[in-house]
């Protein structure tokens, strides 16, 4: 169920056992991506997750399964790293576990209290840790979350994902095709790094990502065509799938 979609009615009279929350950013992706990369590619997940949560096989024919919940995607998050790279949005660290963490509680008042904040960016990643650990402590309601970053939980390909690479390039170009500028991908190889950072003995001297990328690229966005991504998709959202049913039976 989209929450966006439904009636007020529909979510009283429905069956909800947990509740996605997409968690992207608003940020370059390089000459040929967009903005909107990382949002598009969390909101992807998180639809083709609760498809592959209502299709796995029950333990006990006991109990039926119920529904997951696709809340809308929060678009805007830590990405201070990108604002050399014009049309760039962020917000704080802390602004952005605040309002993340509350709009999850505002869930739990819908007696939604299972959520797993499903996210595309990692700039987003500490924050969340911490936001999924404050919404499960909080004494105000009976909730328990936790994050999921996509490109986390698809296998060997986890190592290539730098960033408007492959890997972000694939899904888009599994999902959202119209929105890759593929006569720009030669140009973003040309700018490219091999590599998020500037490591001196284990430490990122970068705090920006215009320090050690002319475009914005880390990767090779050519290695990213749609039939990758396509096998990028069924393996996340089988991930999450699982860790959906594994946040479930935590009840």
């Amino acid at each position: 169920m989209r929450l966006a979609d439904a009636t007020w009615t529909d979510v009283r009279d429905a069956d909800v056992d947990v509740a996605f929350l997409p968690v992207g950013s608003t940020e370059q992706h390089g000459p040929h991506a967009p903005l909107g990369t990382d949002t598009l590619n969390a909101a992807a997940v998180a639809e083709a997750g609760a498809a592959a949560y209502g299709a796995a096989p029950q333990e006990s024919d006991d109990t039926d399964r119920g529904e997951v919940v696709v809340a809308p995607a929060v678009p805007v998050g830590v990405a201070e790293e990108h604002r050399a790279f014009d049309g760039t949005m962020w917000v704080s660290p802390e602004t952005f576990r605040s309002y993340v963490r509350e709009a999850a509680a505002s869930l739990a008042a819908s007696e939604i209290d299972r959520v797993v904040f499903v996210n595309g960016h990692g700039g987003n990643v500490e924050a969340l840790a911490e936001v999924a650990r404050r919404f499960s402590r909080d004494p105000d309601h009976d909730g328990y979350g936790v994050a999921f970053t996509w490109f986390e939980a698809v296998g060997e390909h986890a190592g290539d994902m730098g960033h408007a690479g492959p890997l972000e390039t694939a899904l888009l170009r599994a999902t959202r095709p119209e929105l890759v500028r593929t006569d720009r991908i030669d140009a973003a190889r040309d700018g490219r790094s091999d590599r998020w950072g500037e490591w001196v003995a284990g430490v990122n001297l970068a705090h920006d990502a215009d320090e050690f990328t002319d475009n914005g690229v880390v990767g090779d966005p050519a290695d990213g065509d749609a039939e990758r991504g396509r096998e990028l998709l069924d393996r996340a959202s089988d991930a999450l799938g699982e860790v959906a049913r594994a946040v479930v039976d935590r009840r």
